[in-house]
């Protein structure tokens, strides 16, 4: 009798939990990221010259960088598109990925004697990103009238956040962030 009671008390136990316990709608963000994948722009300082692109990987997501001196890329655009084209020319820029972000600067690849600063050895392939959970392929699409544009393939449309970072010296850094899921 004293275990039918207490299987019994353990049922009732259960169905109240189960009962009153509230359902989930949703489960937790991904990493606690609600960044979205909708365009993300700035606009605000401009000017400096674009002198590396560099690619890291975190534990929730891949990270892209340019590298500005002298000025802040604070004008950018950054946005899912069907297929990044060359400044000035328009050309298509292949890029690996069912997904592509544009990255647009308002810097650019050459100072004000049109010395060049940035000179990537491979404009198809600026870093390489083999083995990245997300990124795919970092390519060049070149710069025309002070404004430079990235074409980065990613595994998918995924969301992504764009900032920027000062430093090193009066230089900064355009920061993207695209997360590994959703």
């Amino acid at each position: 009798m004293k275990r039918w009671l207490a299987v019994a008390a353990a049922a009732v136990a259960l169905g109240v939990a189960v009962w009153v316990a509230p359902a989930s709608a949703s489960a937790a963000p991904y990493c606690g990221i609600t960044w979205g994948s909708l365009a993300k722009q700035a606009s605000g300082g401009s000017g400096g010259e674009l002198t590396n692109v560099r690619a890291g990987q975190h534990a929730c997501f891949d990270r892209l960088v340019l590298d500005v001196r002298g000025g802040r890329a604070g004008m950018y655009w950054v946005n899912y598109v069907p297929e990044v084209r060359t400044d000035g020319a328009g050309f298509l820029v292949p890029l690996r990925g069912g997904a592509k972000l544009q990255v647009v600067a308002a810097v650019a690849d050459h100072d004000v004697n049109y010395r060049s600063t940035y000179r990537p050895a491979n404009r198809a392939e600026l870093v390489n990103v083999a083995g990245y959970r997300t990124f795919r392929q970092v390519a060049y699409a070149g710069s025309f009238e002070a404004t430079t544009t990235v074409g980065l393939g990613v595994r998918a449309r995924l969301p992504f956040r764009v900032f920027m970072l000062a430093g090193p010296g009066a230089g900064s850094r355009l920061v993207i962030d695209v997360a590994h899921r959703w």
